[in-house]
C-alpha cells in the first residue's frame, strides 16, 4: 500500500494504479522522470490535487515505456508525434512526454543529468530538473493557459538552487521570454528582487540593448506561435507571416502543425 503519509495529490484508486506503474517502470530499467504536479510541488512549494501523471522521456524511450504501461494494463497512443504519447487506465491517464507543444523543449540527456532524486507515492524517481521546468513553463501563453505563474512561483522557491547560466543557454534564441519573466518576477514580488542575480537580468538587458539599433532580418516570422498555438493563427494563415515553429526554422513538419491546430478545440 502507498504510504498514506506521503501527499496523494489525487485518489487513492489512482494513487495506487500510478505507484504500480512506476513500479513496473523502475523494474524495466527504462529512463523515465516525473514531471508535472509532484516536481512541481517539490520545487516550488505548492500542492495541488491532479486529474493525470505526468512522466518525462527521451524521444527513443517512448515506445519502449507505452510497451510497459501497456503491461500494467493501460491503453496507449502516440497523441501527437511532436511531443506526447498518452496512457488510459478507465479514468486514470498518464501523459508521456517527450518534447513539448512548441518542440522547443525536446527531453534529452542534459534532462536526465539534472534531475533530482525523490520519492512519488512511495516509489524511488527521478523529477524533472528546475530549470526544465521553467524552460518548458515559460513559453506557455495560451488564452486557456498561462503558465508564467508557475515560473514566477519556481524562481521565488528555488532561485538559489537554479543553474542560472545553464538555464539562460537552454532558453537559447528565445532568451527574451526569460527576459520578460524575470522582469514580470520584480513586479509581483518588488520586495524579493534580490532573489534574482543581478549578472543575469543586466546579460540579457545588454543583449537588447545590443540589437536595438540592428536592422532585423527576420521582418517576417512569427515567434508568437511558439508561445500560443491559437492566438498568432491569424499571422501566419492571414498576414503572410513565417511559422518560427516549421522546419527549417523551428522543429516541426507542417503536418504536426496542421495536427496540433486541428486539436485546439478537441
Amino acid at each position: 500500500m502507498i504510504d498514506t503519509e506521503a501527499p496523494l495529490l489525487t485518489t487513492p484508486e489512482k494513487a495506487e494504479l500510478y505507484r504500480t506503474a512506476l513500479d513496473m517502470l523502475n523494474r524495466s530499467g527504462v529512463p523515465y522522470m516525473v514531471g508535472g504536479t509532484y516536481a512541481f510541488q517539490y520545487y516550488a512549494g505548492i500542492a495541488r490535487t491532479t486529474k493525470d501523471f505526468d512522466i518525462f522521456v527521451r524521444p527513443r524511450d517512448v515506445r519502449r515505456v507505452l510497451d510497459v504501461l501497456e503491461r500494467a494494463g493501460f491503453k496507449t497512443e502516440i497523441t501527437f508525434t511532436h511531443w506526447l504519447a498518452k496512457a488510459h487506465h478507465a479514468d486514470k491517464f498518464i501523459d508521456v512526454i517527450f518534447s513539448s507543444g512548441n518542440a522547443v523543449a525536446e527531453v534529452d540527456d542534459e534532462w536526465f543529468a539534472h534531475a533530482v532524486d525523490e520519492e512519488v507515492l512511495g516509489a524511488p524517481v527521478k523529477l524533472c530538473p528546475a530549470e526544465e521546468m521553467i524552460w518548458s513553463k515559460a513559453l506557455i501563453m495560451e488564452r486557456e493557459r498561462y503558465d508564467g505563474a508557475d515560473v514566477a512561483h519556481l524562481f521565488r522557491h528555488c532561485s538559489g538552487l537554479l543553474n542560472w547560466e545553464r538555464m539562460v543557454r537552454r532558453f537559447g534564441a528565445n532568451w527574451r521570454v526569460l527576459l520578460s519573466h524575470l522582469i514580470l518576477f520584480g513586479f509581483i514580488y518588488p520586495g524579493e528582487r534580490a532573489l534574482i542575480p543581478s549578472s543575469v537580468i543586466k546579460d540579457l538587458l545588454n543583449r537588447l540593448a545590443a540589437e536595438l539599433d540592428v536592422p532585423t532580418r527576420d521582418s517576417k516570422v512569427c515567434q508568437g506561435t511558439l508561445l500560443s498555438r491559437q492566438q498568432y493563427l491569424v499571422d501566419v494563415d492571414e498576414w503572410g507571416y513565417e511559422d518560427a515553429r516549421v522546419q527549417p526554422r523551428g522543429a516541426m513538419t507542417e503536418k504536426q502543425v496542421e495536427e496540433w491546430t486541428a486539436a485546439i478545440d478537441k
